[in-house]
Formats: structure tokens, sequence, C-alpha cells
């Protein structure tokens, strides 16, 4: 079969991304440009500044991604574009210009999950991989254990039921004083502390189920600082990090196994931005060595929200040929599976 090239856009919250990827799995140019240093002066994505950002660099990050990959749009045999979830008018800019750069290349749009983006990150990462396999997708805005049954075909089987473990970490990193993003800066005062010396709680629902809850132990962290201050009992945050820390990751450690126990599968696959915290990983590693079950990340920048991952899972929607008018819309609140 012909090789396909995807140029990919990615534009669901503060990072304006575009790439040229070849067959979901070869990387030709990955372009990000990040907002972080705005956004940190607030302690947040401000979700109007995020929109205004994108407006003003996605022209440039698109004409650079296919100059990096030394081709032009006659090269190209589809486009990808993340249309949900997201913030809806940050999806808008990347999904409108992709829209029109569809129509007046005359080339098919495909329309990608951004969850589904991070998953298939590894797919770029580890040539050789297929489903099925379970699925670990840990970011700012998402938690999710899914069954990768195959290519575009996911069950998922967990899921917080409040806040994500990526905004657990930025909202007690911000009462830390540790500032924006907080899960690089968790992680690194977290090498510091000891993960034993504060018990934070661990959810655990009485009901059989795969479900997370992070807005307890998010709370617990609060309450303890609070109390702490009005004692003028001194903190050690480096303690508080690495106990909050091991609280988050033995959840997810505990689940994801269960998972693999539960659907008889001995590979795990991690995604999302929470995916590069150093814990996690060796917490992930350990027990994956114990049991027999190996465990894959993506490297780094693949972790982070780029366009690289968009065009991995726009690959293997152009084999299906679900390809997408220009009446696709944004769907901020688009789930995994859905079309």
């Amino acid at each position: 079969m012909k090789s396909k090239l995807i140029l990919a856009i990615e534009s669901s919250c503060d990072e304006t991304s575009a790439a040229v990827v070849k067959d979901g799995r070869e990387v030709f140019s990955n372009i990000i440009a990040s907002q972080i240093d705005t956004h940190t002066k607030f302690g947040g994505v401000v979700p109007e500044i995020a929109s205004r950002m994108h407006i003003e660099a996605i022209d440039a990050v698109v004409k650079e991604a296919l100059n990096v990959a030394h081709v032009t749009l006659d090269d190209i045999d589809a486009i990808g574009v993340t249309y949900g979830p997201g913030l809806v008018g940050a999806l808008l800019v990347g999904l409108e210009y992709a829209k029109g750069l569809a129509f007046a290349a005359k080339k098919p749009l495909i329309g990608v999950n951004h969850i589904e983006g991070h998953i298939c990150a590894n797919y770029i990462e580890h040539k050789e991989l297929e489903p099925p396999f379970v699925s670990l997708v840990v970011s700012g805005g998402h938690t999710y254990i899914v069954h990768v049954k195959e290519h575009g075909a996911y069950e998922v089987l967990g899921q917080t039921r409040d806040d994500a473990a990526g905004e657990a970490f930025d909202k007690v990193a911000r009462a830390l004083g540790l500032g924006y993003p907080g899960g690089p800066k968790i992680d690194k005062l977290a090498k510091e502390g000891n993960p034993e010396a504060i018990a934070f709680p661990r959810a655990k629902f009485h009901e059989d189920t795969l479900d997370f809850s992070f807005s307890g132990v998010k709370s617990a962290v609060l309450n303890y600082l609070n109390k702490s201050s009005m004692q003028n009992i001194e903190v050690n945050k480096a303690d508080v990090a690495a106990s909050f820390q091991r609280a988050i990751t033995d959840v997810l450690r505990d689940n994801v196994f269960l998972t693999c126990e539960n659907k008889n599968l001995k590979k795990i696959a991690i995604a999302g931005g929470v995916a590069s915290n150093s814990a996690l990983r060796k917490v992930l590693m350990d027990e994956g060595d114990k049991r027999g079950i190996e465990i894959l990340f993506p490297e780094s920048i693949l972790c982070t929200d780029n366009a690289a991952m968009i065009g991995s899972a726009a690959y293997f929607e152009l084999l299906k040929n679900n390809i997408y008018d220009l009446a696709l819309n944004a769907k901020p609140n688009l789930k995994l599976g859905e079309r």
C-alpha cells in the first residue's frame, strides 16, 4: 500500500502545533508554539487569551511544519485536526484553519479526538505496537483507563469522577506556592521529600469500579496546609509534595494493573502530560517488572499536547475512510469513541 502523509493540527488548549506524519508512526516535523509563559502569569490557562494566541501563531506554525518536513501541500494525502475535547475557542481556531486548508487544497479532512491522539503517541514511540493493550491516559484535563481493542476501537473502563490527576497536581502546586504548570514542579520538589511522611487519603468506592476520585486527596492537602498555617506549624513542602504524589500514583497503579488482570492483557501504554511524571513511571515500571507486564511511555515531547499524535490518529482514521465534511464543528466535551 502507498504511504500516506498527514498534515496534522492541534489547538485544543494552550499549544499551537502542526506536524507532518507518515503512516501514523514516522514524524517528519512536529512544531509546537507553547503559551506557557503567558498563562503562568495568571496561574492557569485563560481561554480567551489562548484563542487569540492560537490565531496569531497558527499560520506560521503550519508553514514551518511543512518546511521542516520538506513537503508541500501537494504531497499531503489528508489533513487531520483536533475537534474535541478542549477549550471551544481554542479548538475552533485549529479546526477552521484546517477546514479552509482542506477546501482550498482539495484534501480529505479528518477530525481527531484529542484523547485518542494521546493514546496514538505510543504508536510513534513504539513502532511495533499493535492493539490490544490497556492505556492509562493521565493529563491536566483527563484521567482514563482504556481498553484499546483495535485501532480506533476503545472501551473506557475507568475515569475520574471529579478532578483529573493533572488538575489536582496544578491545584496543590498553587497551594504550595510553586506556580503553574504544577505537575513538573511537584515532581521535582517531591524528590527531596519523604513520600510516607503524611498519610493522605486514597479514594475507594464501595461499588465495583475502576473509576478515580482526586478531589478528596487535593482537599486533604489544602486542609493540611491551612491547619498548619493556623497553628503556626512549619510545613515541609517537599514532604507534602512527595506524600501527595504517592497518593495519586498509588491509585493509578492499582487500578490500571487490576484492569490488566481483568482483561488478561500484558501491555500498558501510558499517555498524556502526567505520563512524564518520574514517580508514576517508576511505580508502574516496578510493578510491571513484578507482574511480567510491559510498560510503554512516549518520550516527553509526545506526552504534551502536540500535532504528531493527532497525525498518527488521523492516519488510522484515513485507513478506515472516516472522512469528515466541512460542517464539522468543535465539540469541547467530546467523549472517547464518539464520532
